[in-house]
């Protein structure tokens, strides 16, 4: 290295420079790629808890659908065949 030109020492300093902002780029990328990362995962913890309610919710609601169709049958049978 002790015989190597300024030409090539200059070249090989900037290709660092280059690498160093290619480093730096790519760790702001990573660090918002991460932040992002822990943003979705709380939210989908948040998803998973809400889902047992959501289900309770939901077959409630079937049972009330089964009983207002139960409802309208027996008022049909009543008012048409009695």
């Amino acid at each position: 290295m002790s015989d190597m030109s300024f030409k090539q020492a200059k070249e090989l300093v900037e290709r660092m420079e280059f690498s160093e902002i290619a480093i730096n780029k790519a760790l702001v990328n990573l660090e918002s790629a991460s932040s992002n990362f822990e943003k979705t995962l709380a939210e989908q913890e948040k998803i998973l808890n809400k889902l047992p309610y959501s289900d309770k919710k939901l077959s409630i609601m079937n049972i009330a659908v089964a009983l207002n169709i139960g409802l309208i049958i027996g008022i049909l049978v009543g008012k048409y065949l009695l």
